[in-house]
């Protein structure tokens, strides 16, 4: 007989992989549930929503691990101001679905490698090319296309259906440094570029007023320098996929399923 796995048990499991010190005061917590309850079944997912939770319940699932918060905003509130009124409607809804949700945020980022990135970088098909992981950084050496193949190959992989690029679409690539997340600012991305370290950038998000000018002007200048800016969600659900393959491994006796919202920003 499997010993008793409460929301805590899974708790202790995830935040063992931890190599470094999160944030202080860090924003990973439980932030609905009983951190005591019997686990019936685990979701991982990037963007805990309503539907998500909904999605959990319905398959019989108590415990939901996402990655960003609840509320529309990287930390809680912590100036005592009151709930709005969207914010309390989900808690009540979420409360009623008795399901425990917890966010692994910095933790999964602390990982040797950083957790989030090492999926991306499986789910590209790409862990047979990393030269380096850094803690903001995986820089890669993939075989050598242009931009425009490039993109392609990476639109299909991640099943997006569009992503934005900067630079010349013929231009061959092969040096990379991909950054999962919000980490596209141009004080992490300009010295990968300037050292010749990659010449190609690949990340979620940042502001467009940084790397994606640096690579026009550089290209334009002539030196050879791309961009493929993929969405910040994009560019960390397979970081939160690989996640329930590995608590599959650890409770196997749990049911174990990795969900997938849907793009909260549309093309018209």
């Amino acid at each position: 007989m499997n010993p008793l796995t409460t929301v805590q048990t899974v708790i202790d499991a995830l935040t063992a992989n931890i190599t470094a010190a999160r944030p202080e005061p860090t924003v990973d917590k439980l932030l609905i549930g009983d951190p005591n309850a019997p686990v019936s079944g685990i979701v991982t997912t990037f963007m805990p929503t309503l539907s998500i939770a909904r999605q959990a319940a319905s398959l019989g699932a108590n415990l939901v691990i996402g990655h960003e918060g609840l509320f529309f905003s990287h930390h809680e509130r912590l100036d005592g101001s009151s709930e709005g009124e969207i914010e309390r409607i989900k808690r009540q809804q979420l409360e009623a679905l008795e399901v425990a949700i917890f966010r692994l945020h910095d933790g999964i980022h602390r990982y040797s490698p950083d957790g989030i990135t090492e999926g991306l970088v499986a789910k590209l098909g790409w862990s047979d090319h990393v030269r380096e992981y850094r803690p903001e950084a995986c820089l890669l050496d993939i075989p050598s296309a242009p931009l425009r193949d490039i993109a392609e190959e990476i639109k299909t992989r991640l099943g997006l259906a569009c992503l934005r690029i900067s630079g010349r679409p013929e231009t061959v690539f092969s040096r990379v440094a991909l950054l999962a997340g919000y980490r596209g600012g141009g004080t992490l991305t300009i010295p990968l570029l300037e050292s010749k370290d990659a010449d190609l950038v690949i990340y979620g998000e940042g502001p467009e007023w940084e790397t994606p000018e640096y690579v026009r002007e550089a290209a334009r200048i002539g030196r050879q320098c791309g961009l493929i800016v993929l969405g910040h969600a994009e560019s960390e659900d397979p970081g939160m996929e690989r996640l329930a393959e590995s608590l599959s491994g650890l409770f196997p006796h749990i049911p174990v399923r990795h969900l997938r919202e849907e793009a909260s920003l549309r093309i018209l």
